[in-house]
């Protein structure tokens, strides 16, 4: 019995192709909701995976992160958000996702996810990395840049999806802005 999923080119219209779009989203930008509003002509279910990072600095506990980005999804029948842990290929086996999306800003963003994406298909090669080009007005926009600017007392609310307040991330109004 053969055990490895099809190929794109062997899906039926009843069976799902699944995309992964995992980080740590801390917090979730508009640039991360453009990629996945990009990538749902492509595929037929997202899963947002949120993880930790050990080398950031975190804003927002996982289960919140989970909580918001839901949030922004609400209407989207087609996107899933869950905590995951451990090696993003296993966890794609978990959830039966052939792809991994991850969205590239600069040239270096280039490097680092061509190097995780062959990793990756090193140790899953069933898994295929999808690239998609951030549109050049979000190219600026990272959640370390917007997580310092929250931390900070600033208003990073052009940054972040329309459905996202600073009271949603927990934090109290920004500088200038009224109570």
């Amino acid at each position: 019995m053969n055990r490895d999923p099809p190929s794109p080119h062997q899906l039926t219209p009843n069976m799902k192709n699944t995309a992964l779009f995992p980080g740590s989203f801390d917090p979730f930008t508009i640039g991360h909701e453009e990629i996945v509003t990009r990538a749902l002509r492509l595929f037929d279910k997202i899963i947002i995976a949120v993880g930790a990072n050990a080398g950031k600095r975190e804003l927002l506990d996982i289960t919140t992160r989970v909580t918001l980005i839901r949030e922004v999804f609400r209407d989207e029948p087609r996107v899933d958000v869950s905590p995951y842990t451990g090696l993003t290929v296993d966890y794609c086996t978990l959830v039966g996702a052939s792809f991994l999306i991850r969205g590239l800003r600069t040239a270096a963003d280039f490097e680092y996810e061509r190097a995780m994406g062959q990793t990756n298909r090193a140790l899953n090669p069933r898994v295929e990395t999808i690239f998609l080009l951030t549109s050049p007005h979000h190219a600026f926009i990272s959640s370390s840049i917007v997580r310092d600017i929250l931390l900070n007392g600033g208003d990073a609310s052009p940054f972040l999806p329309s459905r996202l307040t600073r009271a949603d991330l927990g934090l109290p109004p920004f500088k200038g802005e009224e109570r």
